[in-house]
């Protein structure tokens, strides 16, 4: 029988920081448990990477501690986009990598989540079974038996280096302008020298962390001064991560967004001309329906999960297909990771560019997005106001009132607390009063139970 998991949600374990579970007690535990199960197969070693939010160094210190105490050795890693985690987790053959990070989340919020020795994140299984161990007495190995930490040295050059190597050869960027923006995150001394040695002149913004600057009006949550900059510097295009470096948004020469969709769009009608696109694509329910309509006319199979990188990673598995991905710009190509990467993704993008010798602005013209309204609305956590017969009543009623043209979702975030309200159709105004009205129904049955 499984144990319920009361930590791990759909992207490792988030919250405030300092309110449990986001401690450093709790996350001297955690290390030690997760230390417990990959003891048993021997002395192994564990690698640490966090972003550059100030309570990183409480946590990632707290966690070495724990897994030291298991008998494990430990590679700290230093700021590591997650993605970066990954791959270094499988490539030095370690068995598990660790991720401190609330990616796009404020900087007082972090996180903790793991990657299994193939870089890919842990199976429900194995979270459970570290929630099993958290009640359990910690203890410490003999003494002979304690592990050693030590800084990898060369992290980044070894990311820098694999970034690279999944750009289209044998074409380059020399030439072309590029603005990056950082977020103040993970990527800031990573992403600028990828597509630098790749020959593209670029424009570094918000690349330079605090450890309270992530994220803040910045980045792939907040494109608006990533858009002023590509007029400014009349780039050909604009690159925006979030803090932990998985997620990318785009802005092309106009100063239009290019979000993940899009970007989705884009890599598999590449993939597609080029005859390398293995299957269809995964989506989910959140993708725009234009996205949909665009792969029929292409005839690409395309498939919807529940929103969450980890389903879309499932999904991609089962049907043995490579390529998936949100509109929030978490896109998965298997063919040259395991897990979302977003400068690995702006890479693909600017191969299908030099490879169709075509702007971002013409290469996203394929797809014609519907209007779409989205709405974050605050609950408590751990509310099902969603599943309330009284929000369901007036669900019921406004998909019957868009007749068809349109759909509704509501759905718990796995990252936050709120309630996310998706409304899509072809007229915005409709749409719009939709999205307003459900919202205000959710966040009165929240006030009220």
């Amino acid at each position: 029988m499984s144990v319920q998991r009361k930590y791990f949600g759909t992207d490792g374990i988030r919250g405030r920081t300092g309110v449990p579970p986001i401690t450093a007690e709790f996350a001297l535990k955690l290390g030690w448990a997760v230390g417990q199960i990959l003891a048993q197969d021997g002395r192994g070693s564990v690698l640490i990477g966090k972003d550059t939010r100030i309570s990183g160094y409480m946590l990632a210190a707290a966690l070495e501690a724990g897994l030291i105490a298991a008998g494990l050795d430990v590679f700290l890693l230093g700021p590591m986009p997650t993605p970066g985690v990954s791959y270094l987790t499988r490539s030095c053959g370690s068995q598990v990598g660790v991720v401190v990070s609330a990616s796009h989340n404020p900087y007082y919020d972090n996180g903790i989540k793991f990657f299994s020795a193939d870089g890919k994140k842990l199976p429900d299984a194995i979270e459970s079974k570290i929630e099993s161990l958290l009640s359990s007495e910690m203890t410490t190995v003999d003494p002979q038996n304690i592990g050693r930490a030590k800084i990898m040295e060369d992290a980044a050059g070894r990311y820098i280096e694999f970034c690279k190597g999944t750009f289209l050869k044998p074409f380059d960027l020399k030439g072309i302008k590029v603005v990056i923006d950082c977020a103040n995150g993970a990527t800031y001394h990573i992403a600028p020298h990828v597509f630098t040695e790749l020959g593209a002149d670029v424009i570094a913004i918000n690349h330079q962390p605090d450890g309270f600057n992530i994220n803040e009006s910045c980045g792939s949550t907040h494109p608006e001064a990533l858009q002023k900059a590509v007029l400014t510097h009349r780039a050909e295009i604009g690159i925006a991560f979030d803090g932990d470096g998985d997620r990318v948004i785009l802005v092309d020469h106009r100063g239009e967004v290019v979000d993940g969709d899009e970007i989705l769009f884009i890599i598999a009608n590449s993939y597609r001309n080029r005859d390398i696109l293995q299957g269809g694509v995964v989506g989910t329910q959140m993708s725009n329906l234009g996205l949909e309509k665009a792969f029929n006319q292409l005839q690409i199979p395309f498939m919807r999960t529940q929103v969450g990188d980890r389903y879309v990673m499932d999904a991609l598995t089962q049907a043995g297909w490579q390529l998936g991905g949100e509109g929030s710009g978490h896109i998965i190509c298997l063919d040259q990771t395991t897990t979302g990467d977003g400068i690995v993704s702006a890479l693909q993008v600017l191969s299908a560019m030099c490879h169709a010798n075509k702007t971002l602005h013409e290469l996203k013209k394929g797809m014609n997005k519907c209007a779409q309204i989205l709405l974050n609305v605050p609950v408590a956590k751990g509310s099902s106001v969603v599943n309330d017969s009284r929000v369901q009543l007036v669900l019921k009623q406004l998909e019957k009132d868009l007749q068809g043209k349109g759909r509704i979702l509501l759905r718990s975030s796995g990252t936050e607390p709120v309630v996310r309200v998706m409304v899509e159709g072809e007229d915005r105004n409709i749409i719009t009063h939709a999205a307003q009205e459900i919202a205000q129904v959710v966040e009165h049955v929240a006030k009220v139970t």
